[in-house]
């Protein structure tokens, strides 16, 4: 039976240029979507642009800008770029839209309603020189857990959230002063209240799970869950919807992460479908939440909470699909340093294709992994264009053949290709996409091999029936590669089938292809680089 699967990819900040670490750490979400789409699955892939907080805030003061203004600009940027590297979302969104803002507010009411949002008067970091509250990420301070100088919203190097009495030793990143104390009236989520049921979710889905969501999930767990803040002083971001806080806006971890709820809503409203399908208990469905290891809780805690406290029976994530990081020559990407390239630089270099290819079979799953120029053309010019572009352009583009011939299909060959569907599924379900990378690569290798043994260029002179036979062999392999790739290089996949007048991919083992297709304007799939 079919399952309805929500994929949600994280929202980035719409405030700077993504880089290939950022492309590294979400393309899991459309491998994902892609492999279930194929399977047959009703699956909504969702996203957008985070447009509020105080990043974005931060930079439109420095600049004298309008935060919507910086915001629009990068969400622009960011669909021009997910388009430019095939993410096949159903519904990317953003933040700064009336849908959105409208659903979240009453997402929060909901939780005030319910008693699990409540007021607070507290100390709260000030800038007397500046006049204002400052955010955690508008203060610069020794983390005390590893002694690295961070900002305060999240260590960049332990992972630590410093607390608020640990921000009250750090300084303005503004103007430098020290922090001072200010008393404010706040909104608290009780997220303490839901520590057992958390607990008690979290050992039953995480045997999925890669082990740094394990590990920092349990972590916070251990800690026992703290109440967080949801509201902040600042100007920009979705309105508080209790009485009293007109002056403030919701914190921005509440308004995102709450987005896959409400793109699914949206997407739902305009089609024949149900979110409730999708986001409710006993409807044969599973959540993953596809990020960088820096958003674990959020997706892990935070947003399971936000579902729990509506007490309406939701269904909580079930996975959590969390990437270590990619280096850039052995350096973290640094836009200030010069170290790295943005997501759309890299386009404009290299085939789309190869760096899908390329991100997913050395991603960075179980630990750090390392992009460099030298290497990237290697695996481009070995792999991608001397095993499977060879092997479709020695087969389709063979000297002397006009059209696909009638021919015979190794058995051997069919079962290997029925093996590769079972086992890269099974790799991907696994959350172990290099794995399942290297797993279709070795068709290619078998079929090269094939070929290879068979000597066509022979055959088509001594044995014409043997020569048929292989290159209907190869030709059957091809179009299993069309299916099997489409995760990975979906451009690439999207032209074979034309080739091969396949209508759409599935997870589905082809058995034949119709002989007599004209091969007259067959182009290789890849150049050298």
């Amino acid at each position: 039976m079919n399952k309805n699967i929500i994929i949600g990819g994280a929202w980035p900040y719409a405030n700077s240029s993504l880089h290939l670490g950022h492309i590294a750490g979400l393309i899991s979400g459309d491998v994902l979507a892609r492999y279930y789409r194929l399977k047959g699955n009703n699956v909504l892939y969702v996203s957008g642009s985070d447009c509020h907080g105080t990043p974005i805030t931060e930079r439109a003061r420095k600049e004298g800008r309008n935060p919507r203004d910086i915001s629009n600009h990068y969400d622009e940027e960011f669909r021009k770029m997910f388009d430019g590297y095939n993410f096949s979302y159903d519904l990317f969104s953003k933040t700064d839209n009336d849908y959105h803002k409208k659903k979240v507010q009453e997402i929060v009411r909901k939780l005030y309603d319910n008693g699990y949002i409540y007021e607070k008067i507290e100390k709260e970091p000030y800038c007397d020189k500046c006049n204002r509250f400052l955010s955690d990420r508008e203060i610069l301070l020794e983390c005390p857990e590893c002694g690295v100088e961070t900002k305060g919203d999240q260590c960049d190097s332990c992972l630590h959230v410093p607390t608020t009495d640990e921000l009250m030793h750090g300084n303005c990143i503004e103007c430098g002063s020290k922090i001072s104390e200010r008393e404010n009236k706040v909104l608290y989520l009780a997220l303490s209240k839901f520590q057992k049921q958390i607990e008690e979710h979290t050992l039953k889905v995480n045997n999925e799970w890669r082990i740094n969501a394990k590990n920092e999930t349990a972590k916070y767990l251990k800690q026992g869950l703290v109440d967080r803040a949801i509201t902040r002083n600042l100007d920009w971001g979705v309105d508080v919807p209790i009485e009293g806080y007109e002056d403030k806006k919701l914190y921005v971890w509440i308004d995102a992460v709450l987005g896959y709820l409400t793109d699914t809503m949206y997407l739902c409203e305009n089609s024949e479908k149900s979110w409730e399908e999708f986001w409710k208990e006993g409807k044969n469905n599973k959540i993953y939440m596809c990020h960088g290891k820096d958003n674990i809780v959020f997706h892990s805690i935070i947003l399971n909470a936000l579902l729990l406290g509506q007490e309406e029976n939701y269904h909580l994530v079930d996975t959590i699909v969390s990437a270590e990081y990619l280096n850039y020559n052995d350096q973290k990407f640094s836009k200030s340093k010069g170290v790295g390239m943005t997501a759309l630089e890299a386009l404009d270099i290299y085939d789309s294709d190869s760096l899908r290819y390329y991100l997913i079979s050395n991603g960075p799953e179980k630990k750090d992994t390392n992009f460099s120029s030298d290497e990237f053309v290697a695996v481009h010019n070995n792999e991608i264009l001397n095993k499977f572009g060879n092997l479709v352009n020695r087969t389709l583009k063979f000297k002397g053949l006009e059209e696909i011939p009638e021919g015979n299909l190794d058995k051997e060959i069919l079962e290997e290709i029925k093996s590769t569907y079972e086992k890269s599924g099974e790799l991907i379900e696994k959350l172990e996409f290099r794995e399942a990378c290297r797993e279709i690569m070795k068709l290619v290798e078998t079929a090269n091999r094939y070929y290879d043994s068979k000597e066509p260029w022979k055959q088509k002179k001594e044995n014409i029936e043997g020569f048929n036979d292989t290159i209907y062999t190869c030709t059957v392999i091809i179009a299993n590669l069309s299916n099997l790739f489409e995760i990975i290089m979906p451009k690439s996949c999207l032209k074979l089938r034309k080739y091969l007048d396949i209508k759409n991919a599935s997870w589905n083992v082809i058995d034949k292809v119709k002989p007599g297709i004209n091969l007259d304007d067959i182009e290789p799939l890849f150049n050298r680089i």
